[in-house]
């Protein structure tokens, strides 16, 4: 089957500024409460249920929730190097 180019091409560009939004997370949320929320972000992304946008979006949000469990885990090993002191 031939394809012309236009065909191949998207009929319009995404809106990126929508995608390059800063995931705020609530910096109260529990360690065990982002996890929970990360990985089923990641089971929706790896079903394929989200389009492209979604997709990018959820990659973001996720993003945001590792850096906040990294954070999380940082503090936790600090306090745990004053208490072996």
């Amino acid at each position: 089957m031939k394809y012309e180019r236009n065909q191949l091409m998207p009929a319009k560009k995404p809106d990126v500024q929508k995608a390059n939004v800063e995931v705020q997370i609530d910096p109260n949320m529990r360690y065990e409460q982002a996890v929970k929320e990360l990985e089923k972000l990641i089971s929706d992304m790896e079903s394929g249920k989200f389009s492209l946008e979604e997709t990018l979006l959820a990659y973001q949000r996720g993003a945001a929730l590792l850096k906040h469990c990294q954070g999380m885990l940082a503090q936790v090993e600090q306090q745990v190097r004053v208490f072996e002191a």
